[in-house]
């Protein structure tokens, strides 16, 4: 609410412009740390996206004409505007996310990435040319950008993956249609104006705010021509159905159940203090946080004394409160099943070495906060296990040694990030080339590639044969198209097919 006590509305931008739209339903927007609404999203309605589809059709015309000079241009300018607002993007990223402003910073770091390799457009749009493929014959190709394309992204990171798809998009000649998550939906709309100050014509990028109406409407309208996804994986196994139903290019990025081994060799004390960070930060929101340790039987307890001790030491506190390690959840019904998921493994068997239940901060009573957990002696057929808690929960499971562990990876069905704590060489090359995972760390617990690679799983963790950024957004983004040409220097005409046509 602002200072009068009229409740912020969040819309769209279509074609350039803010508007409420036309969709009269609304939808609360929370303070996670107070559990307050602070405003209210349009959710938009078929007349919203055909409207928004409309405009950038239109746009996409005039962009995809653009000379990539141009383009670059802008993919410049908009870098300075992300590093110049980084802090108060960051601050509307807490305010609704949760999250600290550190990770909120970082996630705009990461974007930012992105949005450099796309700087380099001009370089990664250069095509391939054959001369004197035969008599006087040459044979070029280039790519040209597919028109209006559209991102769906999720409520952990409003910007970074927003960030991972709009800048390639964008550079690539299309016109690009954001759909954020209804539960911080505001970060978008100061990416829009982002995009507009660094002279990006109108309707090339767009806010539609909304809901699932929005969502089927992007999947089934004629005119989106590519649909990029990231959130679970039951509504990425509906978009890729849908949208590929209707012809479209798809990639749809699922959940995730990511496993860290560590092996008898490792460096103890760094594996503890990865594991922490790599389960706790951003409270475990994230497609890309470790929440299975699989670690050998001889180290299982010398470990979790380190687990549990640098788990009691994660400062839970607002996200605003620069003390704070980690924030609350997103809503109060995410907060009731993660810890729903706990009382079930304690129910079923498992140990709380830290339990997060019930956790309060004095002054927030009403946040949605969860403390760190970690949870020992869980199976393979809990819920804490088998299921993507998608909270600041990490569960032990004791192992052999590393042939143990590589079966329960690659017995799981999710296949997006995996990570390997070890002094050994040996085993770190079969541990990376023995698991059905898309990343895999050494040493490292969160395998995010850099912008300029690309980041995807494998098996449930994503549906579509294209990853997100990187070399596969360009390729993604884009059609080829060959050309075979001749300038002949009369006009007589050779009826014979074969490698000398022209000759």
């Amino acid at each position: 609410m602002d200072s009068t006590g009229v409740t912020t509305l969040v819309g769209h931008v279509i074609g350039g412009a803010p508007t409420p739209g036309s969709g009269e339903r609304r939808q609360d927007v929370f303070d996670p740390a107070t559990g307050q609404v602070s405003a209210q999203v349009a959710l938009a309605d078929q007349v919203d996206v055909d409207a928004a589809v409309a405009a950038a059709l239109i746009a996409a015309e005039g962009w995809a004409q653009t000379p990539l000079g141009k383009r670059a241009a802008v993919m410049f300018a908009f870098r300075e505007q992300l590093i110049a607002r980084t802090a108060e993007l960051a601050a509307v990223i807490t305010a609704e996310h949760g999250k600290v402003l550190s990770d909120a910073v970082g996630e705009i770091g990461r974007g930012l990435e992105v949005v450099e390799f796309a700087c380099g457009i001009p370089q990664l749009l250069k095509g391939e040319y054959s001369d004197q493929v035969a008599t006087d014959v040459d044979v070029f190709s280039f790519r040209e950008p597919l028109g209006v394309v559209a991102g769906i992204t999720p409520f952990n990171f409003p910007a970074m993956v927003p960030l991972w798809m709009a800048p390639m998009a964008i550079a690539t000649g299309n016109a690009f249609i954001l759909k954020p998550s209804e539960r911080d939906p505001s970060a978008s709309l100061l990416l829009a104006q982002m995009w507009a100050d660094a002279g990006l014509p109108d309707g090339v990028f767009s806010v539609l705010q909304g809901d699932r109406v929005a969502v089927d409407g992007l999947l089934t309208h004629p005119d989106v021509a590519a649909v990029s996804f990231v959130g679970s994986t039951a509504v990425a196994k509906h978009v890729h159905a849908m949208a590929t139903a209707q012809g479209k290019r798809v990639q749809a990025l699922g959940g995730a159940k990511n496993h860290a081994v560590v092996l008898a060799d490792a460096d103890l004390d760094l594996a503890a203090t990865h594991l922490t960070a790599a389960a706790f930060g951003a409270a475990g929101e994230r497609c890309m946080a470790v929440s299975v340790a699989l670690v050998a039987d001889e180290v299982a307890d010398a470990l979790l004394e380190r687990l549990r001790a640098a788990a009691l030491a994660v400062r839970v506190a607002p996200g605003s409160d620069p003390a704070s390690d980690m924030g609350p959840i997103i809503t109060r019904a995410a907060q009731e099943r993660i810890e729903q998921i706990v009382t079930e493994a304690v129910d079923g068997g498992a140990r709380a070495l830290v339990d997060g239940r019930g956790h309060t901060v004095p002054g927030h009573e009403g946040g949605f906060f969860v403390g760190p957990t970690v949870l020992d002696g869980v199976s393979t057929d809990m819920r804490a296990y088998a299921e993507e808690v998608f909270g600041p929960v990490l569960v032990v499971l004791r192992v052999a040694g590393l042939a143990e562990a590589i079966d329960i990876v690659n017995a799981n069905p999710y296949g997006n990030g995996t990570a390997l704590f070890t002094a050994s060489g040996d085993a770190a090359r079969t541990f990376q080339r023995s698991v059905s995972v898309g990343m895999i760390g050494i040493n490292v617990p969160i395998p995010v590639p850099v912008g300029w690679h690309s980041f995807g799983g494998w098996k449930d963790s994503l549906f579509g044969e294209s990853h997100v950024y990187g070399p596969e957004a360009v390729r993604f983004y884009t059609r080829g198209k060959v050309v075979t040409s001749r300038w002949p220097r009369s006009a007589a005409t050779s009826f014979h097919f074969g490698r000398t046509t022209a000759g």
